[in-house]
């Protein structure tokens, strides 16, 4: 008895249409085709107004700085790409072009480094918080404000300047400035001065003899605590010697003669006096706290007495960090500063992903430390390096506030880069925003392929 397999019900007589089948719990699911349509549309809703800024605050500006570069200062005439040909022959433009390079080349790779080096101390240190927090500090402040501290930090003064404070102080420390800047002859006849500061007696002196040493132009401020009343000093007494004294020939408030040892003046102590025959010096010595000095162990005849010009040389006030020579590297110096603690951070979330049994093979295979970071930390963690490089060079790209704040006026033309020179030729004087649109829209050339690089690498590591 043969059987008839039961009819499928089919949807308005159609039987190309599959039946509706009920799930485990009875109940019919919902069309998939009308849930993902409804789904785009809602992402759609969610995503118009960040699609809507974009257009407005992103690709609107592009496209009208590209549109405005080819148009001369006020707009009205088109030029083509003439702004283009300006930017690459203007002597300011190519400036800022060639410190761009600079700072494309030498910043990027100083913070990847110096956070390298960071990122590993964290795991060697103890108090890897505090150093964490100290490192990472300065990213907590504005360009702005980083760029006030480091004006203040490069100032020329060593009383105010943090950088040459320093040193002075180890300049100081192993050639100490001299006691006496500025002195000169009080009687030039019989002690003419040289022209590197040298004072040296016109005639010659025989030994036995004694000889005054007058000095002027020697502030009282630095005249030392140790000085006392300026005294004539006694004749040697033998043939082999000569004796004198070195005093300041000044009275506060008036008085006293010229060229004599009044009671009222102070001798000149720690001064270098030298005895000199023949153009070599023969004996040396140093003023007393009164001022006198006796040149001994000499052969009887006549010798040139010689002040040294070290006695009156200038104190070293250390280097003018905020001149054209070394302005650019000072202001790199500053964003190093800045983005150490960045560059740390993420070097060091690269570190803490590298697979712990890697390392502790190579270290159980003998490798010294050395080899296991060269060896294997290093491979591991290229591709963070090379994210934290690409990603430090668009941001040197775009920088503008430390050079605006640290270079002073009249080296900021030897420190400018590309994103300063745009605004001063749009805005800070210029007014030609053809140019600057021109600037802008190069800027964005050289951002791009970077950029690009940066988000293939991601969707690689996704």
């Amino acid at each position: 008895m043969s059987t008839t397999p039961p009819m499928v019900a089919q949807s308005g007589g159609r039987d190309d249409v599959p039946a509706a089948t009920e799930s485990t719990d009875g109940s019919i699911p919902t069309n998939p085709t009308s849930h993902d349509r409804k789904g785009t549309w809602l992402a759609a809703v969610f995503l118009a107004p960040a699609l809507l800024l974009l257009l407005v605050m992103v690709l609107y500006p592009i496209v009208f700085s590209l549109v405005r570069s080819l148009y001369d200062a006020p707009g009205s005439s088109f030029l083509g790409f003439g702004n283009y040909v300006s930017l690459f022959t203007d002597g300011n433009t190519l400036t800022a072009l060639k410190n761009n390079v600079i700072w494309m080349v030498v910043a990027p790779t100083l913070v990847t480094a110096l956070g390298l080096m960071f990122a590993v101390l964290t795991e060697r240190i103890s108090w890897v918080t505090v150093f964490k927090t100290l490192v990472f500090m300065p990213m907590a402040v504005s360009f702005l404000a980083s760029g006030v501290i480091f004006r203040l930090v490069y100032d020329e003064e060593p009383d105010r300047g943090l950088a040459n404070a320093m040193l002075v102080a180890v300049h100081d420390t192993f050639a100490p400035s001299s006691s006496y800047p500025g002195g000169r002859p009080g009687d030039p006849d019989a002690f003419p001065a040289a022209d590197d500061g040298t004072i040296t007696s016109a005639e010659s002196v025989s030994t036995g003899s004694t000889v005054p040493i007058p000095l002027l132009a020697v502030s009282p401020d630095d005249v030392p605590a140790a000085a006392t009343v300026a005294e004539e000093a006694a004749e040697p007494g033998s043939d082999s010697a000569i004796s004198g004294t070195v005093w300041l020939d000044f009275t506060l408030g008036g008085g006293g003669e010229p060229d004599v040892v009044d009671e009222t003046e102070k001798g000149l102590p720690g001064m270098e006096v030298e005895a000199v025959q023949d153009g070599k010096v023969v004996g040396s010595t140093t003023t007393s706290a009164n001022g006198t000095f006796t040149v001994s162990g000499l052969a009887p005849g006549d010798y040139e007495l010689r002040l040294p010009a070290a006695n009156f040389a200038a104190p070293y006030n250390g280097v003018t960090w905020l001149g054209p020579n070394l302005i650019t590297p000072a202001i790199i110096a500053a964003y190093i500063w800045i983005y150490a603690g960045f560059a740390m951070v993420l070097i060091a979330a690269g570190m803490a992903a590298i697979p712990r049994d890697a390392l502790e093979a190579a270290r159980m295979d003998g490798a010294t430390e050395w080899q296991v970071f060269r060896r294997v930390t290093m491979p591991l963690l290229a591709p963070v390096l090379v994210v934290v490089f690409v990603t430090l060079v668009i941001n040197v790209l775009k920088v503008f506030d430390l050079v605006f704040i640290i270079a002073p006026g009249s080296v900021q033309p030897d420190a400018n880069v590309l994103a300063l020179q745009m605004w001063k030729v749009s805005f800070g004087g210029g007014q030609d925003q053809g140019l600057g649109s021109a600037i802008g829209v190069f800027l964005l050339l050289l951002v791009i392929p970077a950029m690009v690089f940066n988000i293939r690498r991601f969707k690689k590591e996704q």
